[in-house]
């Protein structure tokens, strides 16, 4: 047999392989290109998704947003931020409850803890008297004396303002500005000088303080 045959026979094989394999080649490239295409297109339609959700969200939260400065406390860091809307205009050190427990002899008790949660401000005074409770005599090992004696009355150990909370919780000056930043109050949060002219003068009877 003359050796041309096997030769055009490997021939012919040779471009039908190559066109089966352009065939494939092409259908594979065509099929990457498509799914390329639906990929981008889903991952174009996620991104849309999560952006419109991402402005709800923005919408919800400017909405439940005070316009009005309110004040964030971290009773875990002893920090406060006060914000207006969503810009911060003053941040500093603060001092609140030690959670001391503290028991007298007739079976009272009391926890020294800041309250958490929403609170507002219920009431504003300048140069503030401590009306000293039956826990601070208690403390200092002294006799309770009555309910309106003037022996309760103690000047000058609140700062210069104080701003009410609610069942004895304030936002007051401190003697012990050296431990601001710790966890040394009975449940007040004690402020340095500065910082409590600032949110004196920058909030008011009704404005928001969030405790965490």
């Amino acid at each position: 047999m003359s050796t041309k045959y096997p030769v055009i026979i490997c021939a012919v094989a040779g471009i039908f392989f190559a066109g089966v394999l352009f065939v494939l080649s092409s259908s594979i490239s065509s099929g990457l290109e498509r799914l390329f295409f639906q990929m981008k297109a889903q991952s174009v339609s996620e991104s849309k998704t999560l952006s419109d959700q991402t402005e709800k969200l923005k919408t919800r939260l400017a909405k439940y947003t005070p316009s009005e400065p309110y004040l964030i406390v971290n009773s875990a860091d002893n920090v406060f931020t006060v914000k207006k809307g969503q810009t911060v205009i003053r941040k500093g050190l603060c001092s609140t409850g030690s959670y001391v427990l503290l028991k007298s002899h007739g079976m009272r008790e009391w926890i020294f803890k800041t309250p958490r949660g929403m609170l507002k401000i219920l009431g504003k005074k300048e140069e503030p008297v401590w009306v000293k409770p039956d826990w601070a005599f208690i403390e200092e090992g002294k006799p309770v004396p009555p309910k309106g004696s003037s022996e309760r009355n103690e000047y000058g150990v609140l700062g210069d303002y104080a701003l009410s909370l609610g069942n004895g919780y304030m936002i007051h000056g401190t003697l012990y500005q050296r431990f601001l930043g710790l966890p040394v109050s009975h449940g007040c949060i004690r402020m340095g000088d500065e910082d409590l002219e600032f949110i004196y003068n920058n909030m008011r009877v009704g404005s928001k303080v969030y405790l965490y």
